[in-house]
């Protein structure tokens, strides 16, 4: 085992490696507890209500500047309004219709527009063994789908609940990339990770009210305490606490190293879709997580960051 390697396996580092991968992996099942009987829109705008003060709050305890520039208050205004709220009302609308752990491996593939958005954006180079190893995951993922589909015959027709779920899924991740690309600019890298996150989350969460308001009617309030208490650990177990230890880690080994722990958020997410959604394997989904997992595998260990990525790498984050 090299000096590096066993870098790794410091306490330090292999801790939140594997908490931010078990804390992610667990929020794409709690979402479904927030879209029953509860329009999406409101649940998404609860959570952020709740999340933003605690991540100002953040950026106070670590010491992080809180005013941004004009042009950085505009970065913050669109990482928002992709980031947390196009991105989570598709993805929070996606599980009406696809199984929770399905989304969540989805969304393992959001390396790929975030190579092809940095690429076309930033200028990075795409590697032939990213691109064989994406190849080798959409493979896999698309085995998984065709099972959804099998499994709900009557959805599978155009405009079925299905494909809608694959379709708003798909929004959802490349709403999701243009935000991680869009920040690694020479605007977003001049200030504090936290701190634009949390403008970005104040932005995003005032959009989501005026949405959800528009499209769902008054705020609903749910007297179930589970349903309250998905909000707080979507809004600080989900958002505030690993975003932190996510960047950390980017510091610590690296955001390619880092962008390892969605393979373990997958697994935990299609674990506990068994589990709790009653989700069955076949030789065809098996094969095709194998083949996702193995495609990312792949595609991650092709490709080499270089400083300027350790933003676009991103995270797959519910």
């Amino acid at each position: 085992m090299s000096d590096h390697d066993s870098g790794l396996l410091r306490p330090r580092v292999i801790l939140p490696f594997l908490l931010t991968g078990a804390i992610w992996g667990s929020t794409w099942l709690v979402i479904t507890g927030q879209i029953d009987g509860v329009p999406a829109a409101w649940s998404v705008f609860y959570r952020f209500a709740v999340a933003t003060p605690a991540l100002f709050l953040v950026a106070v305890l670590m010491k992080r500047r809180l005013w941004l520039t004009r042009p950085e208050h505009l970065l913050a205004l669109v990482v928002g309004l992709f980031q947390f709220s196009a991105n989570f009302l598709f993805v929070y609308h996606a599980e009406l219709y696809v199984t929770s752990g399905i989304v969540a491996m989805m969304f393992g593939l959001l390396m790929v527009p975030n190579a092809l958005q940095a690429r076309l954006f930033l200028g990075e180079k795409v590697t032939s063994g990213f691109m064989l190893g994406s190849a080798v995951a959409i493979i896999g993922v698309s085995f998984l789908l065709i099972h959804e589909w099998r499994a709900n015959p009557d959805a599978g027709v155009v405009g079925g609940n299905v494909l809608l779920g694959i379709a708003l899924a798909l929004l959802g991740i490349l709403a999701a990339s243009f935000a991680n690309v869009v920040q690694a600019n020479p605007t977003g890298r001049a200030v504090p990770m936290v701190s634009l996150l949390a403008w970005a989350m104040l932005y995003g969460t005032a959009f989501d009210l005026g949405f959800a308001w528009i499209t769902a009617g008054p705020p609903p309030f749910p007297t179930e305490i589970t349903y309250w208490g998905g909000i707080v650990y979507l809004a600080l177990i989900g958002s505030v606490v690993t975003f932190p230890l996510h960047y950390n880690l980017v510091r610590e080994i690296g955001a390619g190293r880092t962008a390892y722990n969605s393979i373990m958020t997958i697994s935990v997410a299609m674990l506990l879709s068994t589990l709790f959604e009653d989700y069955r394997w076949t030789w065809l989904t098996a094969s095709g997580m194998g083949l996702a997992v193995i495609g990312m595998i792949i595609a991650l260990r092709a490709r080499t960051p270089r400083p300027k990525e350790v933003r676009a790498e991103g995270a797959a984050v519910p």
